[in-house]
């Protein structure tokens, strides 16, 4: 049973609050003031807030801003009520936090449709969703459910892909997002000379073409191929636009779960202008490590060409050899099986790539 908090000094309106929101199975609670409903939601952690605005000692705000502030409350739904019918006094209350605004005297059924509402989204928000095939199907469906449409993806199958297959292909139309359920994918960009630059390196979990289906262009920004074996997922570009830009609650959720590289790319492109080449080998080579690329005792690792080692670091193939020469006389790298790259000192690399000694 759903537990609501109804903060309301007017005695008559709590009541009657509390009464219709127990009518419709919910468990309530109900504080006088806002300092009081301020130690109750602290205390009892409901799944929802009603509150009206205008209180003594502390007003609607006041309580809002205070929850916002503690981890524990902060991401409790919170919806006002208010006899005022001014628009200032909703955007304030928006720019708060606040999930919706009903005006006094309410309808019942208006209370009860808000609070159900917020509820379901909520539930939505709190859920986790892992990273394989069964958490993205669980995903779309929880997507389509709340959203109240079928999603295309929803129990699509994946396609294997054999080494240096290509997936997608850089100037072509951009129709799929790619969810990597086994395997590895490189992607790359060809410059004017005819180089790869190599834009990733991406594994189990890892999606790959978003910012291609958010180019204006419509076309993928660089080609895709699998390294040596690759099960792939593919999500159309309609359920990509539906996740993205039907709803707001769905859309935070969405972007959370597919921005796995965001954030490694901008630290990749600072890095290229900043840091040495040793600095920036380093890195890579411990980014591809962490990702199953170099071969320990947990992975068998895959071949790395030189090639697409000095397209991740942003510098000629002949450079990046030499770095990795040096690295093996310090006695940080050597070859194992098939002549795959093993970190034999992966603390020494790091304090290469952090602070360039």
């Amino acid at each position: 049973m759903k537990k609501i908090l109804v903060i309301e000094d007017h005695k008559d309106v709590r009541e009657n609050t509390v009464e219709i929101l127990e009518l419709a199975d919910y468990d309530v609670i109900a504080a006088e003031n806002g300092r009081t409903g301020i130690e109750m939601a602290k205390e009892q952690l409901p799944d929802l807030i009603v509150s009206d605005i205008m209180m003594p000692e502390m007003d609607g705000y006041m309580v809002l801003e205070a929850l916002s502030q503690d981890i524990k409350t902060a991401g409790i739904p919170f919806i006002f009520l208010t006899a005022k019918d001014g628009k200032s006094d909703m955007r304030k209350g928006m720019n708060l936090g606040a999930d919706d605004y009903l005006y006094k005297p309410y309808d019942p059924q208006e209370l009860l449709d808000a609070v159900k509402i917020r509820l379901k989204k909520n539930d939505f928000l709190q859920q986790q969703f892992s990273k394989t095939a069964m958490g993205m199907n669980s995903f779309f469906k929880e997507a389509s459910n709340y959203l109240g449409m079928e999603l295309l993806s929803k129990n699509r199958a994946s396609r294997e892909y054999g080494n240096r297959e290509v997936i997608y292909q850089e100037g072509d139309a951009a129709h799929h997002l790619y969810f990597i359920q086994e395997g590895n994918v490189k992607t790359f960009r060809v410059t004017e000379s005819g180089k790869e630059m190599v834009t990733g390196m991406y594994g189990k979990g890892d999606f790959i073409a978003q910012l291609s289906l958010l180019n204006s262009c419509g076309t993928y920004l660089e080609t895709a191929t699998a390294l040596e074996h690759a099960r792939v997922f593919s999500i159309p570009k309609e359920d990509f636009t539906k996740l993205v830009y039907k709803d707001r609650a769905v859309s935070n959720k969405f972007l959370d779960i597919i921005s796995n590289d965001m954030v490694q790319l901008q630290e990749q492109l600072v890095a290229i202008a900043y840091s040495s080449v040793k600095q920036r080998a380093a890195k890579a080579l411990l980014e591809l490590h962490e990702k199953g690329f170099i071969e320990d005792e947990h992975h068998k690792g895959v071949d790395i060409l030189r090639e697409d080692l000095a397209g991740m670091i942003g510098t000629a193939k002949e450079t990046a050899i030499r770095a990795l020469t040096e690295f093996r006389e310090e006695g940080l790298v050597g070859i194992g099986k098939k002549r795959r790259l093993i970190l034999l000192d992966k603390n020494r690399l790091r304090s290469i790539a952090d602070f360039g000694i």
